[in-house]
């Protein structure tokens, strides 16, 4: 049975969408992917595509979404380092992953949060698969 996992941002504009573009590529076998933000924004970072584009993930149609559109329980809540206190969504596991955001910098910096974050997809997708999660 696969766990939903919800990623979760503020905006869901760019970090939050990157863990879900991952999560979906690499653990589709093994997660049920959500991603969502805390308040409304008018799209996903164009930066933010276009680095995942590079490393063969497609995120073209995705679209930042709020809290209300994913499921209200998930197996795993992952927040990205928001520094908020993201509303309690019912979960057995929850971390903070603690990245800093790229939005308004270089593109070389959304390189560098895209890298960090697929290494901890790879790691979460591991520790389910070990039944640790």
């Amino acid at each position: 049975m696969k766990k939903k996992v919800a990623f979760i941002c503020v905006h869901n504009s760019c970090r939050s969408q990157m863990a879900e573009g991952w999560a979906k590529k690499l653990g589709s076998e093994v997660l049920e992917v959500y991603s969502a933000g805390t308040e409304n924004y008018h799209e996903v970072k164009p930066l933010a595509v276009q680095v995942m584009e590079e490393s063969g993930v497609d995120m073209r149609g995705h679209y930042p979404k709020l809290l209300s559109d994913i499921p209200e329980e998930v197996d795993i809540l992952i927040t990205m380092g928001c520094n908020v206190v993201c509303p309690f969504i019912p979960n057995s596991h929850s971390e903070d992953w603690g990245l800093d955001d790229p939005s308004g910098g270089p593109i070389e910096g959304y390189r560098i949060t895209r890298d960090l974050i697929k290494e901890k997809v790879e790691a979460l997708i591991r520790r389910v698969e070990n039944n640790e999660l």
